[in-house]
């Protein structure tokens, strides 16, 4: 690997007056040494990423940077200017520039480098060691790290610490003293208090500078508040994900981005600062005396996008020694979680079109062909056709993020191109689940295979993609494609037969499974089931039965909740009386998630009680014949559902029971509990629940 940086490369004299100036100046001395292959290409890159985020930092640095196709190794080229040169700073003009210039297929080695560089300029015993050396070379070797910076002054300390001798005394009446000290501070000393902890995210656009040097930044300002403080540095070298456990016992997070946040989710529900990289750089001790208030004041950060449908699995750290299949289940839930918003989006546009311009829609000629703005039909055949291309994407989105979470973005392009033949060759759900494993398991046997430094930075671009996708394209079309495809048509046939007792007991299990876990993987798995047998041009009778069991099944948990609250009020809490209100909205909307609030609080008495009126509902819907041609809507797509009024009464019996049953589970509850028939003071005796009797719920 060659020197990041060398003499030539340093120009103690710079005397451009703008940063474009500096920028050519010292990319120039990078083409001269050979490192540069495109003068005007590269700093048109510099320029770009300037126009991102200006490169300025506090205290007299300038870092212009990027990376390049022009650039043929990893190099840092320095300027120190007397007369000073803006790049955007608060504080003013820069002395110091530091132009880092990254190829586009980096190594890990040379990024590593360059973080570290990155950090060392938040050390001023570093800047003020660079801004006094005379000669090239010493500066050269001072960004290598070949040089220590001088520690300054403080290496004096220690003598002066020094002090006279005492007399013996004195001594002795010291030593009595201390023992005395020791012996009350023995009898009076608090308890030690836990240091405040902080878990912070740094990321910018580049990954090479900004992000670390935030990260120095933050790290050095905790240090002086006595704050503990641990960061992920998500950077162009790729990141270490912070464990589980560290998380969890964090008080706060501070996230120092201008990029997206990757796997967010993981921190949701602490106190959260959120900012751009810089303010993480200029002030770390805000950021921390911000994060410390929130916490104080209890502000709990909403939880990331999607989190109500639950995050990938794969985002969050597994537990030590989860086995196998704790490991394939996260896989799979990857995969579902990616697919359901393609689902949703998909299936409410075909149920709408449906609902303008009836079922014979499906037949209609392609609109880039035949379109008429003033025809009702010609806007549901948009729809319908929108919708379709939607749907045409859960079979390779499912493969795609199952072998995602099993390698991470290596294992998205075999995924996605098994997913597609499973498609192409009709084998439909069952073939996208074996192409997202397969693929997964290619990924990463060929990431246990140790290659030269030289190739690593086309690993994932060229060599992983390439091979990967070879042996699941040949595994899929001529190996194991047609047995799962035959598979697939023999699970459709039997969904088909399925009649009297066996289509009620699937009704059942399918609504014990949507209600187990309100939006988990249980219920998550039934979605799933049903989704992918209606995600097909043409959806057969029992996939339709099985998609509306299971949508009203879903419905049961939050709208039993909401009347629950409704007729025993005295029951739950105030805050969870407001819930109540609004789980009739989320209820009615398939939300099953409205229930959890209430589930959180008592689960052994609102989840068996959910799961038998889901089970009620189940077996109702498919033994009413119901069908639904869309995924997702509630009440709200009542005209596309096959017997829509016994639809709603099995929802509405399943809901009864479920009310019926966690409103007698509750009652009993009270009855068992000390002093709840009439003593003084009792809530239950004034007909609403005390807040002590509320707290006492929670607990049992």
């Amino acid at each position: 690997m060659s020197e990041l940086i060398t003499a030539d490369l340093v120009d103690l004299d710079l005397s451009a007056d703008t940063k474009e100036a500096a920028a050519r100046s010292l990319a120039e001395r990078m083409v001269e040494a050979g490192r540069v292959t495109d003068l005007d290409g590269f700093l048109a890159d510099v320029a770009a990423r300037e126009e991102q985020m200006p490169t300025g930092l506090d205290g007299g640095i300038g870092i212009p940077h990027c990376r390049s196709a022009h650039v043929t190794e990893p190099t840092l080229a320095f300027g120190r200017s007397a007369a000073r040169i803006d790049f955007g700073a608060a504080d003013g003009p820069a002395d110091l520039v530091f132009l880092i210039a990254a190829p586009e297929g980096a190594d890990s080695d040379h990024l590593t480098i360059l973080s570290s560089l990155a950090r060392q300029l938040m050390n001023t015993d570093f800047t003020d060691a660079l801004r006094s050396a005379d000669q090239p070379e010493r500066v050269a070797a001072l960004i290598r790290g070949d040089e220590p910076a001088t520690a300054g002054p403080a290496a004096a300390e220690p003598a002066a610490a020094e002090a006279a001798p005492a007399e013996p005394a004195a001594a002795e009446s010291a030593a009595s003293d201390s023992v005395a000290a020791s012996a009350a501070a023995s009898q009076t000393a608090p308890e030690p208090v836990a240091p405040f902890r902080i878990v912070a995210v740094t990321s910018c656009p580049t990954g090479i500078a900004h992000t670390y040097m935030a990260a120095e930044s933050l790290e050095n300002a905790a240090r002086e508040a006595g704050v503990e403080l641990v960061v992920e540095t998500q950077g162009s070298a790729g990141f270490d994900k912070l464990p589980a456990a560290t998380i969890a016992a964090a008080d706060a997070v501070v996230f120092a981005h201008d990029v997206e946040v990757r796997e967010k989710a993981r921190f949701a529900g602490k106190p959260t600062v959120d900012v751009g990289v810089k303010a993480a750089i200029n002030r770390p001790a805000e950021l921390i005396a911000e994060a410390r208030g929130k916490a104080a004041r209890g502000e709990i950060a909403a939880p990331a996008d999607g989190a109500a449908e639950g995050s990938a699995p794969m985002d969050a750290d597994g537990a030590a020694g989860d086995g196998f299949g704790a490991r394939l289940r996260k896989w799979l839930m990857t995969g579902v979680s990616y697919m359901v918003p393609f689902v949703a989006a998909g299936g409410l546009l075909i149920a709408l079109a449906f609902a303008i311009g009836g079922y014979e829609i499906a037949s209609a000629k392609s609109v880039a062909d035949h379109f008429v703005w003033t025809e009702t039909s010609s806007w549901a055949a948009l729809l319908f056709q929108i919708g379709g291309a939607a749907f045409t994407f859960l079979v390779p989105v499912l493969a795609g993020y199952i072998a995602y979470g099993m390698a991470d973005r290596p294992g998205l392009v075999p995924g996605f191109v098994g997913g597609y033949i499973a498609t192409t060759i009709k084998a439909g759900f069952l073939g996208g689940l074996v192409a997202g494993l397969i693929a997964g398991a290619v990924v990463m046997a060929i990431q246990r295979f140790k290659v030269p430094a030289s190739l690593r930075g086309i690993m994932p671009v060229v060599v992983i993609p390439l091979i990967s996708s070879a042996i699941v394209g040949v595994l899929m079309f001529v190996v194991i494609g047609k047995p799962i495809a035959s598979a697939q048509e023999a699970m459709t046939d039997w969904l088909n037969g399925l009649s009297g007792a066996n289509a009620i007991g699937l009704g059942v299990l399918l609504g014990l499974m949507m209600c187990f876990d309100l939006g988990g993987p249980v219920n998550k798995v039934a979605y799933a089931f049903a989704t992918g047998g209606i995600a097909v041009s043409d959806p057969s009778t029992g996939s339709l039965k099985i998609m509306a069991a299971v949508m009203a099944a879903g419905m049961v948990p939050p709208l039993a909740m909401a009347l629950a609250t409704t007729v025993r009020g005295r029951l739950f809490t105030k805050t969870e009386r407001e819930n109540g209100k609004a789980a009739w909205v989320l209820g009615a909307s398939f939300i099953s998630e409205g229930a959890i609030p209430f589930a959180a609080a008592d689960p052994l008495r609102v989840i068996p009680s959910s799961m038998v009126g889901g089970a009620v509902t189940g077996a109702l819907s498919m033994a009413f014949d119901c069908t639904l041609r869309a995924p997702h809507g509630g009440i709200f797509v009542i005209p596309l559902i096959g017997q829509p009024f016994l639809y709603l009464l099995a929802i509405v019996a399943g809901t009864v029971v479920s009310t019926g049953l966690v409103v007698f589970l509750k009652e009993l509850r009270k009855t068992a509990e000390p002093g709840a028939t009439g003593q003084a003071g009792g809530g239950a005796a004034t007909g609403g629940a005390t807040e002590d009797e509320s707290k006492v719920a929670v607990a049992v």
